[in-house]
């Protein structure tokens, strides 16, 4: 028989706002945010990958558009987050805390949608950090990350920013009628804080580096 635990459970996620280095997360606003979100999403400089493997998009019509930033914007679970690029003011992309679960301490980030602007740069990989730091302040026991099995950005991403592989649930869902296999990730409370160590000593470079100089997030983990 496993010990017990003396388990309390862990908080549930509030609007707040988080500020890093380079973005800040703000509960999403489609009065504040839509023009810049369906410039990013739908615009001449979009990718169009962004929505090969989500349940939604791309938005051909600006109106089925705002039904969905506003449904999202209405929603408590998953909870969602904009990315608002400290430099320009420009929200660049959105994510969420969703599947939360505080009497078992489990939640989930998902739902991530970032533009062009905000891939392959140091935006992307603190957004999840704060919503991972935030996630374990709230007092829970696991963090999740879930996707197509046929993802291999998504799946190199988790991978990258600390989760461990549990595998594969086969024919878990028809997204745009057509077989989802979801791979599960997860990072638990006690990783945590070695895998925060790593982000944040990679962010801190990431701030000063001088023009040309490349680190990667894995080897300032490794340190």
């Amino acid at each position: 028989m496993s010990a017990t635990l003396n388990w309390h459970p862990a908080r549930r996620p509030q609007p707040t706002t988080l500020t890093g280095r380079f973005i800040r997360l703000e509960k999403l606003d489609p009065r504040r945010d839509r023009e810049d979100l369906w410039e990013v999403f739908q615009g001449v400089e979009s990718d169009p990958k962004l929505w090969d493997y989500l349940a939604y998009g791309p938005f051909t019509e600006r109106e089925d558009f705002d039904h969905w930033l506003d449904s999202n914007a209405a929603s408590s679970d998953p909870l969602f987050y904009s990315v608002i690029d400290l430099a320009s003011g420009q929200a660049q992309g959105i994510l969420s805390l969703m599947s939360i679960v505080p009497d078992q301490g489990r939640i989930e980030i998902g739902h991530i949608a970032f533009g062009a602007a905000m891939q392959r740069t140091p935006k992307g990989s603190e957004a999840v950090y704060l919503l991972g730091k935030l996630a374990f302040e709230l007092g829970n026991r696991r963090l999740e990350w879930k996707c197509n099995d046929a993802n291999a950005r998504s799946k190199r991403a988790a991978l990258r920013f600390g989760f461990t592989f549990e595998g594969v649930f086969r024919k878990h869902m028809v997204i745009k009628d057509r077989n989802r296999d979801t791979a599960w990730f997860s990072i638990t409370d006690e990783e945590w804080p070695a895998i925060a160590a790593g982000f944040d000593r990679w962010l801190s470079a990431e701030n000063q580096q001088p023009q040309g100089q490349v680190h990667t997030l894995e080897a300032c983990r490794a340190r």
